[in-house]
């Protein structure tokens, strides 16, 4: 499935009330989004989308990791990420700029999630990414231990 429909929701046909969702990411979408800092990722997204006529309201849990550059020795290096975090979707003709907690669509279009979904997982990693302790390429950490030691 393509990465632009993979995680995207047809509301239309859904009446009124609670609905669940689940999809999964990898690294396909880091591709799509042509991401520099995450090189892969295995997470789970629940999405709990309460529909009513004139909007949607989702809370969004997202759970799994990601591999990145650790900071330190610069192997790939696995972080977890742990997200929740609530989107509102407002229907509207005209066009608003979204603003990471308040989206607009046309009325009747699908609602895509690849860019929330991304955006989450990357505000979720740490400042500082490195491997637990101990956990680091051996031989890029004696590089930076002085000589003398």
């Amino acid at each position: 499935m393509e990465t632009t429909n993979r995680y995207t929701i047809d509301y239309t046909a859904l009446p009124s009330g609670l609905h669940t969702f689940d999809f999964k990411v990898d690294g396909e979408l880091f591709k799509s989004m042509e991401s520099n800092e995450i090189k892969d990722g295995a997470c789970d997204v629940h999405v709990c989308l309460n529909r009513s006529e004139s909007k949607l309201d989702l809370n969004v849990a997202i759970s799994g990791s990601v591999v990145v550059e650790c900071d330190r020795c610069l192997e790939d290096c696995n972080i977890p990420i742990d997200y929740s975090g609530v989107l509102n979707v407002r229907f509207s003709e005209t066009e608003h700029d979204y603003d990471g907690f308040q989206m607009w669509i046309a009325p009747g279009d699908r609602l895509s999630l690849k860019q929330y979904i991304y955006e989450s997982i990357v505000v979720s990693l740490p400042y500082r990414r490195v491997h637990a302790e101990g956990e680091c390429n051996p031989e890029m950490m004696a590089r930076f231990t002085p000589a003398d030691e």
